[in-house]
């Protein structure tokens, strides 16, 4: 029974991992990356997966909102043929979005690690 509970940790830790780490083929760029990547954006695109009203108050120039609740029913809407960023405050959003778009067929994506938090840039309010 001395197992037990170390098993569960183990099974929590494993769980939460699982959750916050991008999927398998999805990019983990840093902020500083994508900074330099978007001075030439043809071909990609932005997608902040915040709330409206965290949008608002500053995003990223050229970002689209399309909320984490909304990303599955919006996927239609989004070009497939283009690299796709995923942004949040954190992260952890920004890794549930690509985990959704990966299963409805996108292949490009990328997470800010770390989130609009390490973002060194403008940030565009509105």
């Amino acid at each position: 029974m001395d197992w037990l509970p170390v098993a569960i940790l183990g099974a929590f830790i494993i769980f939460i991992l699982i959750r916050i780490l991008p999927p398998r083929g999805v990019k983990s760029i840093s902020a500083d990356e994508l900074q330099e990547t978007l001075k030439n954006p043809k071909g990609k695109q932005v997608i902040d997966v915040r709330d409206p009203n965290e949008y608002k108050a500053g995003h990223i120039q050229g970002a689209r909102n399309i909320p984490l609740t909304q990303i599955g029913s919006a996927s239609n809407g989004i070009p497939k043929d283009k690299e796709t960023f995923l942004v949040c405050a954190t992260g952890f959003r920004s890794a549930q979005a690509t985990r959704i778009l990966k299963k409805q067929g996108f292949t490009n994506l990328n997470n800010l690690a770390g989130g609009l938090k390490n973002w060194k840039g403008k940030l565009v309010k509105k």
